[in-house]
């Protein structure tokens, strides 16, 4: 289960801003800070049957990684987003076409099967950005950073990633929403219930 605060960041000073925050140097485990190169392709029938039923694949590059996800149900409210996912390693040919029996064994990959019933998986949108990441300790939580920084495209045309994450990784939800609540004040951020997903939807409908 994916749990994480998103923020939309009014600009890109503000974003840098952040990653030189004292917030971050206070609960930043400086080990883990470090800059990604992320490419990530969405894929669905022609049909959009798969958007239809609130799921989606995903096949992204993080750095030297590259993982398929298959990403269903959940729901998003005041910047708070929760969703269920599975993460598969694949290689480079993925990102042309992969095969959704990566998912396969498990009850919502053979319900994705069963869904795209044989149809073959097309290119629905990429995104290109910029991720700076670091792990920070915060109350009794270890919550991910993220600050990610480029443009979702679509043959309809792309639109910008400037946003703030904040995913937990161990502990509880309340501390990630108060953290989240730290750096809003401090930024006057703006909470973001859409996903880069659903903001590429939006140009391609």
């Amino acid at each position: 289960m994916e749990q994480e605060m998103k923020y939309s960041i009014p600009d890109k000073e503000v974003s840098d801003r952040i990653w030189a925050n004292s917030l971050i140097t206070k609960y930043g485990d400086e080990a883990t800070r470090e800059s990604l190169v992320m490419k990530a392709v969405y894929f669905d029938t022609e049909d959009k049957d798969l958007s239809k039923h609130n799921m989606t694949v995903r096949v992204r590059a993080e750095g030297e990684h590259k993982f398929a996800t298959l990403k269903w149900g959940g729901c998003s409210n005041n910047g708070f987003h929760e969703r269920n996912e599975i993460n598969v390693p694949v290689d480079d040919e993925s990102f042309i076409a992969p095969n959704p029996e990566l998912f396969k064994g498990s009850e919502d990959g053979e319900k994705l099967l069963e869904i795209i019933n044989s149809k073959p998986l097309v290119n629905l949108m990429e995104m290109s950005f910029l991720r700076r990441k670091i792990r920070l300790k915060y109350q009794d939580s270890i919550v991910e950073l993220a600050l990610d920084y480029g443009d979702i495209i679509t043959d309809n045309g792309k639109t910008p990633i400037l946003e703030l994450e904040l995913e937990l990784y161990v502990g509880n939800v309340k501390s990630l929403l108060e953290l989240g609540d730290e750096f809003a004040k401090e930024y006057g951020l703006t909470p973001e219930d859409r996903s880069k997903f659903s903001r590429g939807l939006n140009l391609i409908k």
